[in-house]
């Protein structure tokens, strides 16, 4: 086994009606908070919070409609619990919102292609900013997963925006990059680019990697049906695949069950632990 340093936990609070695998079940004040304290019971060291949803076919909601979804929420948050806290958005305006409102991470899922205000938005504030991989919105995406070599393309398409985030006056130390499995990636995509997260190394910048509750996983364990894929089904695989992935460089994931995978990095932690002993 080769040296590791313990992944982030990025726990995912969604304040919507229509996400995947959660939608409508924080959509109070109350209920969100509950969810972020037992989410930093289990582990989280992060609460991504989002307010539109980002899953195929979802549409898109008003800025007022996101903003009044998770400003409140954020603020909450930063006032009951010392956590870090990100929003989870592609519009530049909810992003300077949700900073000044007690976020400190931004975490665009477009990587800055969604809305070209984003890095002048947050250009002057004081929180990270994860870049993701991305090709267009939900009702896009799969026209445009066509790659020859998808871990090249990537990194290539990657790199880019950080270019121009750079260029737009974003520091580079405060970019976290994001490979975006499941946008605008089929299953085999998403597999190759699992496999080949190395790459992502010559980015030279810290990775985040969100493969939780995805189809790809559900994939695996029913492929001719991945849609009766139970959650619980798809978080174990999630724990399984990140305690695989602890041999890459991964500043932090990004989880719905955020116990699963506590518990698959402890392991993985003591195994190493000893090793080291050794």
């Amino acid at each position: 086994m080769t040296d590791w340093q313990k992944p982030k936990l990025m726990g995912v609070l969604n304040i919507t009606p229509d996400s995947f695998s959660d939608g409508g079940q924080f959509t109070s004040v109350e209920s969100a908070l509950a969810q972020a304290e037992m989410l930093l019971v289990q582990g989280a060291e992060i609460i991504d919070v989002g307010g539109e949803s980002t899953r195929p076919g979802a549409l898109r909601v008003s800025l007022e409609t996101e903003q009044d979804r998770v400003l409140p929420v954020i603020a909450a948050i930063s006032q009951k619990f010392d956590v870090d806290i990100s929003i989870d958005t592609m519009n530049g305006q909810t992003a300077r919102k949700a900073v000044e409102a007690g976020a400190n991470i931004v975490n665009d899922i477009s990587g800055g292609l969604a809305d070209p205000e984003m890095f002048s938005a947050i250009q002057d504030l004081d929180c990270k900013y994860v870049l993701g991989h991305w090709r267009g919105h939900s009702d896009q995406m799969d026209s445009r997963a066509v790659y020859s070599d998808v871990a090249r393309e990537v990194v290539a398409e990657l790199a880019e925006q950080v270019s121009m985030a750079v260029a737009s006056g974003l520091s580079r130390d405060r970019i976290i990059v994001d490979p975006g499995l499941g946008f605008a990636k089929d299953i085999h995509h998403n597999w190759d680019l699992v496999n080949r997260l190395d790459e992502l190394e010559k980015i030279g910048l810290p990775v985040l990697v969100g493969a939780s509750r995805k189809r790809f996983l559900a994939h695996a364990l029913s492929p001719k049906d991945p849609a009766s894929v139970s959650m619980p089904r798809r978080d174990l695989a999630t724990a399984v695949l990140t305690a695989l992935l602890l041999q890459r460089k991964l500043w932090g994931v990004r989880v719905h069950d955020v116990q699963a995978t506590s518990d698959a990095i402890a392991i993985v932690q003591a195994l190493k632990q000893q090793e080291r002993a050794q």
